[in-house]
């Protein structure tokens, strides 16, 4: 006999996705994951700015893509009295609300906070802003690598206080994503008890400068300011990147136990007794020397043959990857992170599932990432509206069904 599997933590709670770009909408998906309903609402006039983002497969973009799975999609003019009607009773039907708009944009959508409250006292309200709900910069864009610079994230990644780097991918939104969804998550458990709706809030800026863990740390307590140590781990050594007979691997050593095994392995049990390297703090001292030493012994191997033996004794180690590669891998195949949907044009679309597993039970992708207004008749008709009236909307102008022959036009207002 067969057994459903158990229902996800947030099945039955229903998500209004106002958000564009990614902080928000990585949000929402995650929610997605675990089992929340999510109505990406967009504007009539060309929907998420980031479906006209780089890269494309045909006309889909595969940055709006790779943030909007397990979603439905209804497009509205957001400033008619009619699109304002829908905007507010999809909002009072909701159990939260995220958006992006800059502090105060929100009420010229009609979607006063303290007005919805009153109507629906549990709705939580999830605001994601570039440098906060107030202050000097509340008002003011912000992007993700512009939070990275402004974090201080960029001064301790790249090659040396000469090159300082961006993260290869828009860390800064993402973990916004992650914190928002963490905010949210929250306030759905603390509005089991209570009862009451919440307000939650994340910014870029205050991500980023959460992610400065040790190196923030460090000058806060001490007054010295961190630089970028390349491929290097700041404060732990060997840990890092080192070259073998073929191609660099990764090498990290976290404990005593690990410098004195990898010695060991290395064929020059010696080093671990030696005065520059016997402790942590003055292998990091003796960091450039240290690494010539392992450069020097691991030249007799290949990396794939050092990883085995690394892995053996338990040594954290690893490849260097590209995307192909890392898509290849064993592992990464094993755990089943890819998984391909149908788009609504019936083309096949590979994407990643989400990260987190409850209960054994990896993420299934549960839509793929809607088409401009896909949805929206189906979200007009679970409003209760009748068939008479979605058409007069339809020709009104005021919603879009995602049918080609209608495409609206116009720009995206911008928040």
């Amino acid at each position: 006999m067969s057994v459903n599997p158990p229902a996800l933590p947030l099945a039955g709670v229903k998500v209004m996705d106002l958000s564009r770009a990614l902080a928000g909408p990585y949000a929402a998906s995650l929610l997605s994951d675990m089992g929340a309903t999510i109505i990406k609402v967009e504007s009539i006039k060309g929907g998420d700015s980031a479906r006209s983002w780089a890269p494309f497969d045909g006309d889909h973009s595969l940055y709006f893509d790779s943030a909007n799975r397990g979603k439905s999609s209804i497009a509205v003019d957001f400033y008619t009295p009619a699109g304002k009607k829908i905007l507010w009773d999809l909002a009072v039907a909701s159990d939260v609300l995220i958006e992006n708009f800059r502090p105060g944009v929100l009420n010229s959508t009609g979607l006063d906070p303290e007005l919805l409250r009153a109507a629906n006292p549990s709705l939580i309200i999830a605001s994601v802003t570039g440098f906060g709900p107030t202050g000097p910069l509340s008002q003011a864009a912000g992007l993700d690598q512009v939070a990275q610079g402004m974090s201080g994230l960029m001064s301790v990644t790249g090659l040396d206080a000469e090159n300082m780097y961006r993260v290869g991918v828009p860390i800064v939104d993402l973990v916004t994503g992650i914190y928002t969804a963490f905010g949210v998550a929250s306030a759905l458990a603390g509005r089991k008890e209570g009862g009451a709706g919440s307000a939650v809030s994340a910014s870029l800026l205050e991500t980023g400068l959460s992610l400065s863990a040790f190196q923030g740390q460090q000058y806060l307590s001490t007054g010295e300011v961190p630089v970028p140590r390349g491929n290097n781990h700041p404060v732990l050594s060997p840990y890092g990147v080192f070259k073998s007979a073929d191609i660099p691997l990764i090498i990290a050593v976290g404990s005593e136990k690990q410098w004195v095994q990898l010695c060991a392995l290395l064929g020059a049990p010696e080093l671990a007794e030696h005065p520059d390297y016997a402790t942590s703090r003055l292998r990091t001292v003796h960091r450039e020397a240290l690494r010539e030493l392992i450069d020097g012994l691991l030249a007799r191997q290949t990396a794939a043959q050092w990883l085995a033996d690394l892995r053996a004794e338990g040594i954290p180690a690893g490849p260097i990857y590209n995307y192909e590669q890392a898509f290849a891998d064993p592992q990464v195949q094993h755990l089943q992170m890819v998984q391909t949907v149908q788009r609504s044009d019936g083309t096949a679309l590979p994407l990643l599932r989400g990260p987190v597993s409850v209960n054994g039970r990896a993420p299934v992708v549960a839509k793929a990432p809607p088409a401009l207004g896909q949805d929206t008749l189906a979200i007009l008709e679970g409003l209760g509206l009748s068939a008479e009236q979605i058409t007069g909307l339809m020709e009104a102008g005021v919603v879009y069904d995602g049918a080609p022959s209608s495409v609206p036009t116009g720009e995206v207002p911008r928040g």
